[in-house]
């Protein structure tokens, strides 16, 4: 198996890491280290023969945490922070559309499916709306808010 990393290597991982009920002393979904943190590897294994897993020390907050290959870049590797990432809610703050069509409203609900950083114009993210199903719209940061609720209180896009 091909290790993108190795042991000593500056990584920074890319995305929030969450205890997933095997990190000692930790509640199920608690923040473990944020989203652009750099630690060091300090071991490589593997999870089901198929999945690279690198214990990455972070040092300034002194814990050894399992980071998944793709959950890494090189520690000086470029990185753009984001607000959002990956499965969280958000809420437009002002109507989205194409082709000055609206298609979806102010206010409306939806989900982060991937983070793009190398947008032309700045972070962006692929949002899922309800009222589009099936369909994602790649929407600019500056375009979105926080949102504390979820699916089944969103309000409704644009028919």
């Amino acid at each position: 198996m091909n290790y993108q990393f190795d042991f000593g290597d500056a990584v920074r991982v890319i995305r929030n890491v969450k205890d997933d009920g095997t990190y000692p002393g930790a509640r199920t979904g608690e923040l473990l280290v944020r989203r652009g943190s750099i630690g060091h590897v300090v071991d490589i294994g593997t999870f089901l023969q198929d999945q690279v897993i690198y214990s990455v020390h972070f040092l300034d907050i002194n814990r050894i945490i399992g980071c998944r290959e793709e959950e890494l870049i090189g520690g000086d590797e470029p990185w753009i922070p984001s607000r959002y990432e990956f499965r969280e809610w958000v809420r437009t703050a002002l109507p989205l559309g194409s082709r000055e069509q609206v298609l979806v409203s102010e206010n409306a609900v939806g989900q982060i499916i991937k983070v793009v950083r190398d947008a032309a114009d700045g972070v962006a993210y692929h949002v899922h709306f309800d009222c589009l199903a099936g369909r994602l719209l790649q929407v600019p940061e500056s375009a979105l808010q926080p949102c504390e609720l979820r699916r089944e209180q969103a309000v409704e896009c644009v028919s």
